[in-house]
């Protein structure tokens, strides 16, 4: 299942979240200021504690590398930018084990098993900030820019709910064009891109053969009591006539000649809010808020028809280089998926509850504790629940 700057420095990329602030755009002045890394390494350890789950202590790890090369190290200027993202995800998690969401987002995606991805895209801005991004996007570079909830799985909240909020029309990897309109009072998106997942794919293989999707948005930022808040309304849709099998578990794929993914097209409507409540001057960038979003959809053939989350997040005055958080969600399956299903498995709407709290060990080291209360779609389930240990290094 997929969807979409924290204050404490989570990975940017050269294109930006439909709900993130505007970002400045600020060319290096020389080539060897142009070219820039930055490699994340996180190592998960998971164990279901309660519920149905087999109590077992699984491992895993993800190693994303970021590089981003200015058009002065290519003999062109720094209007013009490219991105290439290259990850690898190896070893084991507890996804699936107790809720149907992912209980840990950087080992659900880019596949399952041990696998390598690649992302590469191309930018120009303009004087204006406006900016244009053409190739592959992996989104979850995207959400770890949100405000207050940031993270996308190194850092934060690692259920999906949270750290990647599905919305079953923009998958986790996306292939297409991405247009970010920044002006005085908003921040406006428009994507067209292609609907089928392009996780370990190059994007090129059978592209926009399952129709076409777009994503347009529009970020406000305001201040509440002096503190910044933004709020975003995003709309999403494509001409797909049939469900995201990609991004489902094969025992909620309806079977051939089902009544389910036939209609063409689908749409979706997202309201996100995120307010910081605290900041502190003695720390600038750190602080703390509140987050949220409700999610609708038309339904058939999109597998999720209703969502919504709430939460807490940010860093502790008393040791600003540490990070909580804590967030309620519930998801809903389209009802006439359900319908479909229900001879072969029960299905109920999925809700729970994600709490962390990361300890900076130092600059480039960050420990994480995570637990997660899930009362899964999957009726027969009972409610269970995941404790796991995240080690976070950052080169």
């Amino acid at each position: 299942m997929s969807g979409a700057a924290t204050m404490d420095g989570a990975a940017q990329s050269n294109a930006s979240s439909p709900d993130a602030p505007p970002q400045p755009s600020t060319p290096a002045s020389t080539p060897s200021a142009s070219i820039k890394s930055r490699v994340l390494f996180s190592q998960f350890a998971d164990l279901p504690v309660s519920g149905d789950a087999d109590g077992t202590l699984r491992y895993g790890g993800k190693i994303d590398g970021y590089f981003d090369i200015g058009g002065s190290a290519l003999g062109i200027d720094d209007s013009w930018s490219v991105h290439i993202h290259p990850e690898f995800k190896y070893g084991e998690s507890a996804n699936g084990l107790v809720g149907l969401l992912p209980s840990n987002t950087q080992l659900f995606y880019p596949d399952e098993g041990d696998v390598f991805d690649l992302n590469v895209n191309i930018t120009k801005r303009w004087k204006s900030g406006t900016s244009l991004t053409v190739g592959k996007v992996n989104v979850l570079d995207l959400a770890a820019q949100l405000p207050v909830v940031g993270g996308g799985g190194h850092d934060g909240f690692q259920n999906l709910a949270m750290a990647l909020p599905p919305s079953a029309i923009v998958p986790g990897s996306i292939t297409g064009a991405l247009l970010n309109v920044p002006t005085k009072k908003a921040l406006y998106r428009f994507w067209v891109f292609d609907p089928q997942s392009q996780s370990t794919k190059t994007g090129f293989e059978s592209p926009f053969d399952k129709g076409v999707a777009f994503l347009s948005s529009v970020t406000i930022p305001t201040k509440i009591g002096g503190k910044p808040g933004y709020y975003a309304l995003k709309l999403a849709g494509s001409t797909r006539s049939e469900i995201a099998a990609e991004s489902l578990p094969a025992a909620l794929i309806p079977a051939p000649g089902s009544s389910f993914g036939h209609r063409k097209g689908e749409f979706s409507a997202v309201l996100a809010g995120y307010q910081f409540i605290g900041v502190y001057p003695e720390a600038p960038g750190k602080g703390w808020g509140i987050f949220g979003q409700v999610y609708l959809s038309n339904g058939d053939p999109t597998f999720l028809d209703k969502s919504g989350f709430i939460g807490i997040s940010g860093n502790p005055r008393f040791r600003t280089q540490d990070r909580f958080g804590i967030a309620w969600f519930r998801y809903s399956l389209t009802d006439d998926l359900i319908d479909v299903l229900a001879n072969r498995v029960p299905l109920e709407d999925e809700e729970g509850v994600e709490a962390f709290y990361t300890l900076g060990l130092s600059k480039n080291l960050r420990l994480t504790a995570d637990v997660q209360i899930v009362d899964s779609a999957v009726a027969v389930r009972d409610t269970g629940v995941t404790a796991g240990m995240r080690l976070t290094a950052e080169f």
